[in-house]
């Protein structure tokens, strides 16, 4: 089913979930987006690792771990804050496709995912995560279009010329006569590409410019620029997931803003490597 939606400006008819239909095969735009940035993060992360001296099939092997990881978590954090909409029916918790998955919960299953990778293959662990982080954000700014064809994910009503129209099925109950909302997940995928091509660029500085880049500085500089963003982002959502009266996301979001600015301040300020940082040789560096 078409639905249209005026974004930018102008009307224009946005496809739904579903990307197409052969039979029993239901192929959703989600799933296509979830597979293109993970195949674009591999790729762009073994380019990246080359330059950094790692071998980048050891990026392969750590892009499964990560996809085995970050999935599940991300839906089982989600699924955890908004248990009392799936007591009633539990065969929804695994339905990934329909939308649901926490970037937060993906960050922290992949993280612990490449933390142990790191440990078992020797592999210094703010090194891959360097090399991993530009990635990250570019697939979460690409994933975001997936809450657009979900019609999730959006923010309060609005009348700018940019507004997003939610059909009614998917509207707040408290906003069943409202038809056009801040489209929340245009904002964080533009941010997103932005932290993106920032961080890019700071890695090729850094391969220009030897040691001047301490190792585990773009995984810092990700924490806090995402961070940044998802603050502000996220006080306009209407489906936040909360904890009482905070927002989850933006509770999570000044916790990574203040690991990532004391993890600078250490880099720099005081000179020192972060730890848990594990050398090929298997010497603390």
């Amino acid at each position: 089913m078409l639905m249209t939606a005026p974004l930018l400006g102008f009307q224009f008819a946005s496809p739904g979930p579903i990307l197409f239909e052969l039979g029993p095969l239901t192929i959703r735009w989600y799933g296509l987006l979830i597979a293109t940035s993970v195949l674009l993060g591999l790729t762009l992360s073994q380019y990246l690792a080359q330059k950094q001296g790692i071998n980048p099939e050891r990026v392969g092997d750590l892009a499964i771990w990560l996809v085995i990881a970050a999935i599940p978590c991300a839906r089982l954090y989600y699924v955890l804050f908004e248990w009392q909409a799936y007591v009633d029916r539990p065969a929804d918790i695994i339905a990934v496709w329909k939308g649901g998955i926490a970037i937060h919960g993906a960050i922290l299953g992949g993280s612990l995912a490449a933390f142990i990778f790191a440990r078992l293959t020797r592999i210094p662990f703010w090194k891959l995560a360097d090399v991993v982080a530009p990635s990250l954000i570019l697939g979460q700014a690409i994933g975001r279009w997936g809450n657009f064809f979900n019609s999730e994910a959006f923010g309060r009503p609005t009348n700018l010329p940019w507004k997003l129209y939610i059909p009614p099925a998917q509207r707040p109950f408290n906003y069943q006569t409202v038809e056009y909302f801040h489209p929340t997940f245009l904002y964080e995928s533009i941010w997103n590409l932005g932290v993106f091509i920032f961080l890019l660029l700071l890695f090729f500085w850094g391969v220009r410019h030897p040691n001047r880049l301490k190792t585990g500085s773009l995984a810092m500089i990700y924490l806090v620029s995402y961070s940044l963003g998802r603050i502000w982002i996220e006080g306009l959502r209407t489906d936040s997931l909360m904890l009482g009266p905070l927002r989850i996301a933006q509770v999570v979001s000044l916790v990574g803003i203040s690991l990532g600015i004391m993890g600078l301040v250490w880099l720099y300020r005081l000179g020192r490597p972060l730890p848990d940082v594990v050398s090929e040789t298997g010497q603390e560096s």
